[in-house]
């Protein structure tokens, strides 16, 4: 992911010696209860406003939680004020996520993607592609983020093309996104992990191995059993469907440029906002070149001159635009909706981090932290509360750089105690707190792919196997003491 490190890093842990851990979860317990009660109403729904609400209102239960033990309510503003300036990055880039999906829609690029992938990936072998694509472009990026927005959109109109299901292509693409994010030494979360700890990326990134690796290998081989069990159809509307993308869109191998032209830009560590503009642009050009007709179709105007031109490519970056079909699966294939598309993304966002705000301006996180470090004294007991504490601020705090950051800071000096070496820690941070944020659907990370996918985390969050396994797996090394290092003495 690509966001706010520095300012994750350099946080505060507030203290609150009034607080009471039963205190602290209170605001945690209203939460799930009002959420559960809303999507039991609304269903998927939800997300399109009440949950929204509903996080608002956990934020009110922890402000009064807040006034009862004493701690001012500029306080409280403050903090969420600066949670809020925290993701403004991470906001920025889903707008512009938004505007590339548009200008890639309708200058032909994903068309292009789907009508060669149609022709290689196969519905059995589809979803392990998937994730091994993922994370060969993860690794080398070292975002999740961008392989969801470039790569990930792709696969999912694959796959809706093939008939197979979004959930399961969801859920590929994120281990695939996931297993690379973890291990690229140009992740932020994993120079952010051993920065917590006291170690260096490399030992983090080598002692990550023993734990990342076989969880990809369960999630790998789930999806090659899946695909040999699954039954799909879509192999036999393939001619049709690619009768279809040649007949709408002018096809041609060198729009492969254009996203090839973006991931270059983000290994040589350009700025994230800067290459997916770059990507958008680029691909605003190509359409005006390549697809005139269709942005007359944006623009809802008949006759090609600057201005409708214009009208067509904003359309197309910031609104809804749809391309005519006759062939019915495709309909929400040939369908973009910009930067309009992402702000109930952003919405839920925002709110998230006024709760997460509020929980940390009155302690709670600290708190909650601070209670499970005392439920276990045993060195399998630390990492699970290790684990338990990443999972409690990722449904709290709603970002994964705080489930990492403040579990980082609480536990250090406990490892240390029982003579374990700071990769233990850093390596827990990320198998508990990295991978498990995109199965979260109000926090950052949930709210984001899902977003960008188009598909709702419950579609997706069974077939995330990796991102749920690799929690297990560091527990699993922890209870048979496998591959625990030790600190080495002076």
């Amino acid at each position: 992911m690509d966001s706010q490190t520095s300012d994750s890093k350099n946080q505060d842990i507030i203290q609150n010696t009034n607080l009471s851990t039963y205190s602290a979860l209170i605001p945690v317990f209203a939460l799930v209860s009002m959420l559960a009660y809303n999507v039991f109403v609304f269903g998927d729904a939800a997300l399109e406003g009440s949950n929204q609400f509903i996080l608002l209102m956990g934020a009110a239960v922890a402000v009064i939680i807040g006034f009862i033990n004493k701690v001012p309510y500029k306080n409280m503003v403050a903090e969420v004020s600066q949670n809020v300036k925290s993701t403004s990055t991470a906001l920025l880039i889903l707008l512009m996520v938004g505007a590339l999906s548009g200008t890639w829609l309708i200058s032909g690029i994903i068309p292009t993607m789907i009508y060669y992938g149609l022709q290689i990936l196969n519905p059995t072998i589809f979803l392990a592609a998937c994730v091994v694509i993922c994370a060969v472009l993860s690794i080398s990026i070292g975002s999740s983020w961008t392989t969801s927005a470039t790569v990930g959109i792709a696969l999912i109109g694959i796959a809706n093309a093939l008939d197979i299901s979004l959930g399961m292509t969801a859920g590929a693409i994120l281990s695939g996104a996931y297993f690379g994010d973890k291990l690229s030494p140009l992740s932020d979360t994993t120079n952010l992990a051993p920065a917590m700890a006291g170690t260096d990326l490399f030992t983090h990134i080598r002692y990550m191995t023993l734990t990342t690796v076989p969880s990809f290998a369960v999630a790998l081989i789930a999806f090659i059993i899946i695909g040999f069990t699954q039954d799909s159809t879509g192999k036999a509307d393939t001619i049709e469907i690619l009768a279809a993308l040649d007949t709408t869109f002018l096809i041609s191998p060198w729009l492969f440029l254009v996203p090839a032209f973006v991931i270059f830009l983000i290994i040589k560590k350009t700025p994230p906002l800067i290459a997916l503009l770059s990507g958008t642009l680029t691909a605003a050009v190509l359409a005006l070149i390549l697809q005139p007709n269709l942005i007359l179709i944006a623009a809802d105007e008949t006759i090609w001159n600057t201005a409708n031109a214009y009208k067509g490519i904003m359309n197309a970056i910031t609104v809804d635009i749809k391309i005519p079909t006759d062939l019915k699966i495709l309909e929400e294939l040939f369908e973009a909706s910009g930067m309009k598309g992402m702000l109930p993304t952003i919405w839920l966002i925002l709110c998230a981090m006024v709760f997460g705000g509020v929980m940390d301006a009155i302690g709670a996180l600290t708190k909650i932290s601070e209670g499970l470090l005392k439920l276990f004294k045993s060195t399998f007991g630390l990492f699970a509360s290790t684990v338990s504490s990443c999972l409690a601020i990722n449904l709290t705090a709603s970002d994964q750089y705080l489930a990492i950051v403040v579990p980082g800071k609480m536990f250090s000096k406990a490892y240390e105690e029982k003579g374990l070496a700071p990769e233990n820690l850093s390596r827990t941070l990320e198998d508990a707190g990295t991978v498990t944020s995109v199965l979260i659907p109000w926090n950052t990370c949930g709210a984001y792919h899902s977003g960008v996918l188009g598909v709702p985390v419950a579609d997706y969050f069974f077939y995330a196997i990796f991102n749920y396994v690799s929690p297990f797996m560091t527990l699993l090394f922890a209870a048979f003491n496998v591959k625990i290092r030790q600190l080495k003495k002076a």
